[in-house]
């Protein structure tokens, strides 16, 4: 009859076997000893890094929203040069968003930089900051993907607009945003000469969205979109 081992209630029943498993348990212990030390200060090492990282980057967050602070005064007085570099040794929207890249200000520093490098007609690099960006906020988040859309635009560039265009309107979709994302969208694809699509959109628009401003332009884009292809 072949040997079962024992588990479970039988092995606690059992007081010989219990015995063979408290030995085994010692035994393991015995030989791996040192591994197991060594183990027990990695974790004590991870949980005091972890906890030390926290601390710092509490610190990090008070400087970088200092920081920040005096960039988006500069800002704000429309003066984007000094906003994006700093001065007076003040540090600027650029320096806050690399040196804070783990804080929550310098996340925003870059959406400001974005903003402020389109203001001076350098796109390229406005998508670079803007697609650092990154929030899980209704109105941030769309709104930096159509910044991005836009200057896709402003490069000639639609179908890469279209890409960021969908993505604002189809985060998180509202009465209040989504219908402005859609209409630039809609605009985009005509852009790309892409017509059937263009008026898919402005379809969707009026159908979900029937009391907002933008189904008024919607409707009127559509009709001229439609006796367009009817003509081809």
């Amino acid at each position: 009859m072949a040997k079962t081992e024992k588990s479970g209630i039988e092995i606690i029943e059992d007081a010989e076997t219990l015995k063979k498993e408290v030995y085994k348990v010692e035994n393991f212990f015995e030989k791996n000893q040192k591994g197991m030390i060594a183990a027990g200060v990695a974790i004590l090492a991870v949980v005091g890094g972890f906890l030390g990282y926290n601390y710092w980057n509490k610190n990090q967050e008070k400087e970088a929203q200092a920081a920040l602070y005096d960039a988006v005064y500069s800002f704000e007085a429309d003066s984007t040069a000094q906003a994006l570099k700093g001065q007076g040794g003040n540090e600027g929207l650029l320096s806050v968003a690399d040196n804070y890249s783990t804080t929550k200000a310098g996340n925003l520093a870059n959406l400001y930089a974005g903003i402020a490098l389109m203001k001076e007609g350098k796109y390229t690099e406005a998508i670079e900051r803007l697609d650092k960006f990154s929030a899980n906020d209704d109105v941030l988040q769309p709104r930096a993907y159509t910044l991005i859309g836009d200057s896709y635009l402003e490069l000639g560039k639609a179908e890469d607009a279209i890409k960021y265009y969908k993505k604002a309107a189809d985060y998180k979709p509202n009465k209040y945003a989504t219908p402005g994302y859609m209409m630039k969208l809609a605009l985009a694809y005509q852009e790309a000469k892409k017509t059937s699509e263009a008026v898919q959109v402005y379809s969707s628009l009026i159908e979900k969205y029937p009391a907002a401003i933008e189904t008024v332009q919607a409707k009127k884009y559509k009709s001229k979109l439609e006796t367009e292809l009817g003509g081809n």
